[in-house]
């Protein structure tokens, strides 16, 4: 894939020049998130400022559920363009207690799910240059990833060319919010010498090192996967276990390699949830588990049970701090 790190910005438009009183998406979320006493009469000290400096509020905006380790992002999947499908994902995950919704690189898809919600809206591509025009639609945060659709083709990515989109992402958008997965994919020979016990399982993991130089390159937010490479042996609770283990295993490494928050996402359930939490990452994402039903109801009634999940764990969390404080132990 040849992509250009030197597309030209000429047009204001392209430079997403904003004044304070125009009510964009981007503004409007961005004064939502500062505090009460400066959004009723906001003060600028210039008549007109750059988008880069508003992403920098926004981008603390997007992050902050990440660093309060309660995030929740619900995926309807990077090649998925059905308007009906998508807007009822969108509504799930407004109504159902998400906190982030992704969704496929496109701005109408974009201006569809800033009619629906005021969640931050991410959106999802492997190419670097589709994202300008999602953000200019409204946007707030973009991911290198969601690759399930790609292996169905026999498509991988390897470690290098990653990189190499993390770094032309980065130099288009700077100032924006980027997630980046790293791929289950990984062969062993090229995976780095740390060896950890998760699950019963001895893992090897490239992953973890993949992910410290993304960290390196800048991204926000590590993001991982491994739901379609498990194949449950069980039904029920024990087969909701197996089938997250590979994505758990991910966040557990990766999260102590890295300083930056981890996403653990593919394969996730409201078993499973709040053991992502525990594994070490900041948030879930949920892609199938929530997309792939046949209904909006029903898919509020998943997100708004993954969401009570999350919630219960950063409860239990908060008791067994205040109990180990009490006795003096932390």
């Amino acid at each position: 894939m040849a992509l250009s790190l030197h597309t030209p910005f000429s047009s204001p438009s392209q430079h997403l020049l904003l004044k304070p009183t125009q009510k964009t998406p981007l503004y409007a979320y961005a004064v939502s998130k500062l505090p009460l006493g400066g959004r009723t009469k906001p003060q600028f000290s210039r008549s007109i400022f750059t988008t880069r400096a508003l992403l920098s509020v926004t981008k603390e905006a997007v992050l902050e559920d990440f660093r309060q380790k309660k995030a929740l992002k619900i995926i309807s999947g990077l090649q998925n363009y059905n308007k009906d499908n998508v807007a009822s994902v969108i509504t799930a995950a407004d109504k159902g207690g998400a906190t982030h919704v992704d969704i496929a690189c496109d701005p109408e898809l974009v201006k569809l799910a800033l009619s629906l919600t005021s969640l931050p809206i991410c959106v999802s591509s492997v190419d670097p240059l589709a994202f300008l025009a999602a953000v200019e639609a409204g946007a707030t945060m973009v991911e290198i990833g969601n690759y399930d659709s790609f292996y169905e083709m026999g498509r991988l990515f390897s470690p290098d060319e990653i990189l190499k989109l993390t770094k032309e992402t980065k130099e288009l958008l700077p100032s924006l919010t980027l997630s980046v997965t790293v791929p289950h994919t990984l062969s062993l020979p090229e995976q780095s010498n740390t060896y950890f016990s998760f699950f019963g399982l001895i893992i090897v993991h490239q992953q973890a090192k993949l992910a410290e130089l993304l960290e390196q390159e800048g991204a926000d937010i590590i993001q991982t996967e491994g739901g379609k490479c498990s194949s449950p042996s069980k039904p029920g609770v024990i087969g909701l276990i197996e089938k997250a283990t590979p994505t758990l295993a991910a966040a557990y490494a990766i999260s102590r390699a890295v300083k930056i928050p981890v996403l653990c996402s593919s394969g996730l359930s409201a078993v499973t949830a709040s053991m992502a939490i525990t594994a070490g990452a900041a948030g879930v994402g949920v892609g199938s588990a929530v997309n792939k039903l046949d209904n909006v109801v029903a898919m509020i009634a998943e997100v708004r049970s993954i969401a009570d999940a999350l919630a219960s764990s950063k409860m239990r969390a908060n008791v067994n701090v205040d109990h180990e404080k009490t006795l003096g132990r932390l």
